[in-house]
């Protein structure tokens, strides 16, 4: 009696083991291990609930996921490719596990470590990495998404403190945070300057209202960041950087991290549609063995391989200190649209079961309409890149 062969692993056919260290397998078979452990079992009920599971926050930060590409301070010091890899294995699990932990380094912990003094660093930064501080990033408006330019956020100086006035939109984590970077701008008309304030849970005027009825990201904390005059000491500005240029840079290592992620959101709905048409029997044979199914799943797995690839060179383009933001712009809008791709295809081959959170494929289909959107919409990276193609500014 013949029996079918097992499949081929992603992993198997991508091969990149033998391109890693040792610590970087490590730290990606810990963060994996840990999914399917702890997150997965709950991962339906957490999306169908709109809950974020915070009380996995101390072990995330104990694996040194919070801030992990950060130095000092409590933090981890991983290597770019070690935290993609952690990265893409939280987003296995959904995209909002990602995001928190995203969010909480790249935008939060990333502006103080680097434009912050000392004192900012040394208050914050190691409770952050801890997980016993939660930060969330206050940029986008409610008129002012891919034009943050145009942000309408005051901050009026006024003695020893900022008055911020100003609302925040679509922030990852800010019902839950203890304190908020958030960007405003300094004086009036072509005199303002951009500059970025920490806002701490607890000040007068500054409220995280809950945004409530997405269709997406449900697992993660959405909310607003309401600033009514809320006076901000001086010592609480980051004296590091003006203009965009410190946002703009955040986003940069953000997108650096989504372009991992996704992958991990891409495989797992992957792997999922390979299981199911190999157990669903239709006229006689598992729909794994017809051709237009063989096909789909081929250009399902090309697809994630050559996004890892990508991911791989310019992880290891950006440990070595020579990665730009239009090679993180190529790598986040390549990756994310191979994985929304992989999960719609993905959703079709499970057929009328693809729309139940007993799989994982709606889930993370819907989860990642908000990650082609969120920090860079797909327009926004093809315009960065074709502006880098062709010297021609078409924003």
């Amino acid at each position: 009696m013949s029996t079918t062969p097992e499949p081929l692993s992603l992993d198997a056919l991508i091969a990149i083991d033998g391109l890693l260290t040792e610590e970087e397998r490590m730290i990606r078979d810990t963060v994996r291990r840990f999914v399917r452990e702890r997150y997965l079992p709950r991962s339906a009920e957490l999306f169908a609930k709109e809950e974020f599971a915070t009380d996995l926050i101390p072990e995330i930060a104990s694996m040194g996921l919070l801030g992990a590409s950060l130095t000092g301070y409590g933090c981890a010091g991983m290597n770019a490719v070690s935290y993609g890899l952690a990265l893409a294995e939280l987003e296995y699990g959904d995209s909002g596990l990602r995001s928190f932990a995203s969010v909480q380094g790249s935008l939060a912990m990333f502006p103080i470590w680097r434009f912050g003094s000392e004192e900012q660093k040394e208050r914050f930064l190691p409770k952050m990495a801890a997980g016993e501080l939660i930060g969330c990033f206050g940029l986008t408006e409610p008129d002012s998404g891919s034009d943050p330019g145009s942000m309408k956020t005051r901050a009026r100086e006024d003695g020893d403190s900022y008055v911020l006035t100003g609302t925040k939109m679509w922030i990852t984590s800010s019902p839950i945070a203890h304190l908020a970077v958030v960007w405003a701008k300094v004086g009036d008309g072509d005199a303002a300057s951009i500059r970025g304030f920490i806002v701490e849970r607890g000040m007068k005027g500054f409220e995280t209202p809950t945004v409530h009825g997405k269709m997406s990201l449900r697992a993660s904390p959405t909310g607003e960041i309401v600033l009514n005059e809320v006076r901000v000491p001086k010592a609480n500005m980051l004296p590091g950087v003006q203009g965009l240029k410190g946002p703009l840079s955040c986003l940069t290592q953000a997108r650096f991290g989504i372009s991992w992620g996704a992958l991990g959101a891409a495989r797992s709905c992957y792997e999922t549609a390979v299981n199911y048409t190999r157990e669903r029997v239709q006229f006689g044979k598992p729909i794994a063995s017809k051709q237009l199914v063989q096909q789909e799943l081929v250009g399902m797995a090309m697809e994630i391989a050559k996004g890892q690839i990508m991911a791989l060179h310019f992880g290891r383009l950006k440990d070595a200190g020579g990665i730009t933001p239009v090679q993180v712009s190529l790598c986040k809008k390549n990756n994310v649209g191979v994985a929304l791709h992989v999960a719609r295809t993905a959703r079709g081959l499970l057929g009328g079961n693809g729309i139940l959170l007993d799989y994982p494929v709606i889930r993370h289909m819907l989860n990642l309409e908000s990650v082609y959107t969120y920090e860079g919409t797909n327009e926004i990276h093809t315009l960065i890149l074709g502006q880098a193609l062709t010297g021609h500014n078409a924003f």
